[in-house]
Formats: C-alpha cells, sequence, structure tokens
C-alpha cells in the first residue's frame, strides 16, 4: 500500500515513523517547503507544491497512490482544499488527521475573531503593546494596527517588517520562558491561531497568569464530509482497516 502523507507538522512526523514500520505499507511524506530547515520526517520526503489540484491528480496517478493523509497544519486550508478535490476526482481514500483545538479555560480573557485582519481592527481596543505568534504568513495585516508590536516567527518574512520588532524562534516553549517575554517587553494583549497542540500551549497559561487578554483567530472549516481523527495512532487503523 502506498500512501502520500501531506505533512510538516509534528503530528505528520508521527505517523511517518508509525508507518514506516508498518509492514506492506510505503509512505511518502510531502513538505510544502515554506519552512527553512524543516524537520524532516522518516522515509521518503519531497518537497515543493504540486501545482494545485491537476498537478496533485497527475503526481498520485503516476505514483500509484492507494490513499492520502493530510496531516497538514489547521490552517493550510488550500492544501486540504485541493486533497479533498483531487481524491475526490479518482476516487482516493482520504483521512485528515487534526489535532483538537485549544479550549478556555477558568481565567482566560479570549477575543474570537475570523481572520488577521480582523484580529489587527481588535487590538487598540485591548492594549497597547501586543505579541504576534501567528507565524510570519498574515503578518502584514498587522502594519497599521496602531500599537507597538513583537512578532515570533520560525522564519523572517520577506520583506522583513520595519514596523513592529521580530524574534526567530521555534518551539516548544515553556511556560518560564513565556512568562519572562511577556513581562519584559510589558505585552498587554496576545495574538495567535487555534492551532491547538502542546508545543506553542505555554504561552497561553502566561497571558493567564499575567491576566492579558488573548485575540484567537478561529481555524478554516473543513471541507463537508471529509473523515477525520486525531492521533497518529488512529491513522496506522484507518489505513489498515482500507488494505
Amino acid at each position: 500500500m502506498k500512501v502520500l502523507l501531506l505533512g510538516g507538522t509534528a503530528e505528520a512526523r508521527q505517523v511517518a515513523a508509525l508507518l514506516v514500520a508498518e509492514p506492506g505499507v510505503e509512505v511518502v511524506s510531502s513538505l510544502a517547503g515554506r519552512t527553512l530547515e524543516a524537520r524532516l520526517p522518516e522515509g521518503a520526503v519531497r518537497q515543493g507544491g504540486f501545482g494545485g489540484v491537476p498537478g496533485l491528480v497527475d503526481w498520485l496517478r503516476a505514483e500509484s497512490v492507494d490513499a492520502v493523509v493530510d496531516a497538514t497544519h489547521p490552517f493550510a486550508a488550500t492544501m486540504t482544499a485541493h486533497a479533498v478535490a483531487a481524491t475526490a476526482s479518482i476516487g482516493l481514500p482520504l483521512l485528515v488527521l487534526r489535532r483538537p483545538g485549544w479550549r478556555e479555560k477558568p481565567g482566560d480573557r479570549w477575543v474570537w475573531v475570523d481572520s488577521a485582519a480582523e484580529a489587527a481592527a481588535v487590538l487598540r481596543s485591548l492594549g497597547a503593546r501586543a505579541f504576534l505568534t501567528i507565524g510570519r504568513q498574515g503578518l502584514g495585516a498587522f502594519a497599521d494596527a496602531g500599537v507597538w508590536m513583537l512578532a515570533r516567527c520560525v522564519d523572517a518574512p520577506t520583506p522583513r517588517p520595519a514596523w513592529c520588532e521580530l524574534i526567530l524562534d521555534r518551539g516548544p516553549y515553556e511556560l518560564a520562558g513565556e512568562l519572562d517575554l511577556l513581562r519584559r517587553h510589558r505585552i498587554d494583549v496576545l495574538v495567535t491561531k487555534d492551532s491547538g497542540g502542546d508545543l506553542t500551549a505555554a504561552k497561553l497559561e502566561a497571558a493567564r497568569k499575567v491576566g492579558i487578554p488573548v485575540v484567537v483567530i478561529r481555524r478554516p472549516l473543513l471541507p463537508d464530509g471529509v473523515r477525520t481523527v486525531a492521533s497518529a495512532d488512529q491513522v496506522v487503523g484507518w489505513l489498515r482497516d482500507h488494505r
């Protein structure tokens, strides 16, 4: 059984490690190539786009793929849409692995929005010094937000923004470090995406402890009818059922 694993996340690396050890399964992990020095999964890897739905369909046919697992980031909506359309057009089974989103806890002060632009629009009503943790894509929406900003990204945006202070770093992050960062920069509002998972969740606890509001960008909705699971083990079980 040959499996295309759309990856780039910690969960995708977990799936790849399990499938490499699974008898009778050949897995190829596909990375978009947007992150420099990305952490590579076990097994075969391809990097770069497919050329939209037609290119993905051609690749799936040429490589005689039997199933597709989408374990991309919860905000990689375009790739997921392409995977849904391509697999449906040629009748391949598709499974989407999505880590659960974050949930508010007692003491949280969350403001939910639907986009980076909406997040930027509410900043001035919430604080004067913002910490942006949304990655480099979408940062441009905050250029005219009218507050001082600190942005943390894995890779620097191009061109490098002059309107914010930039930190280049990669998780996981610990509570002590996040608390120190918030206090040292006098942050009074945090902006994040509902990425979920534990690698970057410490910032939410830190915001709770210092009592600042958090602007949370909602995840894009998955296409109707898509089968989803929440763990790497569930992916392996699903693939066994389709062999």
